[in-house]
């Protein structure tokens, strides 16, 4: 494998950070996951601007142009044969000094890592998942924006070992004011009737990019979509219940804390917008080659 680090391609072996990155020190840094199908990197420009924006919140210049930085991905893709698979693009605060002060860090360091990559078991995608609402909260909105992707992630790993913990695959994680935010690394949906539900970026959810794919693909399928405040009760009760995210695509809940939801499968409607969704990603996305 070829990780591209700081502007060359290298072996896996040799792609090494310094522990003074205070990537590694203190999780300062930002990041995106990007799927790619059929030979194309998909919503690439929609991943590239996202992360520029994580990066502007956090005062971190990334030290490559977005053009510069698409091609950097695309580079490290070839140098992999990626053709369906997964990128992980990572920008650090870079090296700099024990303390917190970011500025003593005087370049930002850029990953690419293009490889594989399998969230959830094949047969979960038929069958469906269990998942149980987490003790840990969600990070309050006013600490930090859920719509920073950062390197700093305990509060969705601390989520996800109680879903390990209880033998479930996923969580769904509360705000501080009780209200549902997402999963430990995914968007929330509900369908309620002829409406597809999902909760609002106020709620600490972030504003995913598979997330806004599938609200649109569900409007052109003529649900009625639109962003609400939830509460467990609202998961508890609804026809149908599914995740979104870049790795997870799209997974039905058929199971929240011993309920089952709708009729404890997958809901048609779901699969449905996994077919639309599957078929849009297969054909719209940066050519590769």
């Amino acid at each position: 494998m070829k990780i591209y680090l700081n502007g060359k391609l290298v072996p896996e072996a040799e792609a090494k950070v310094s522990v003074f990155d205070h990537g590694l020190l203190y999780g300062d840094g930002v990041f995106e996951g990007i799927r790619v199908y059929n030979g194309r990197v998909f919503m690439l420009w929609a991943h590239i601007e996202r992360l520029y924006r994580s990066a502007q919140a956090i005062a971190l210049k990334i030290p490559l142009s977005k053009p510069a930085l698409t091609a950097a991905v695309i580079r490290t893709c070839r140098a992999n044969n990626i053709r369906d698979g997964y990128v992980r693009l990572v920008v650090t605060r870079g090296v700099g000094t024990l303390g917190l002060n970011p500025f003593t860090c005087r370049k930002p360091g850029v990953i690419v890592i293009a490889a594989k990559i399998q969230l959830y078991p094949p047969k979960l995608y038929a069958q469906g998942l269990r998942v149980v609402t987490a003790g840990t909260l969600r990070n309050h909105t006013e600490a930090i924006s859920p719509n920073i992707k950062s390197l700093n992630y305990l509060n969705n790993i601390l989520a996800k070992i109680e879903a390990i913990n209880a033998g479930v695959e996923e969580v769904i994680m509360l705000n501080p004011q009780g209200f549902v935010a997402e999963a430990s690394g995914d968007n929330i949906f509900i369908i309620r009737g002829n409406e597809l539900l999902t909760p609002p970026i106020s709620c600490g959810t972030l504003e995913g990019i598979t997330r806004n794919v599938v609200m649109e693909l569900a409007r052109q399928n003529g649900l009625d979509v639109r962003e609400a405040v939830l509460t467990r009760y609202d998961l508890y009760n609804a026809d149908e219940m599914f995740l979104t995210g870049t790795a997870a695509e799209i997974i039905s809940v058929i199971e929240m804390d011993a309920r089952a939801i709708g009729r404890g499968k997958p809901g048609a409607k779901t699969m449905e917008l996994g077919a639309r969704f599957h078929a849009f990603a297969e054909e719209n996305g940066t050519l590769i080659k």
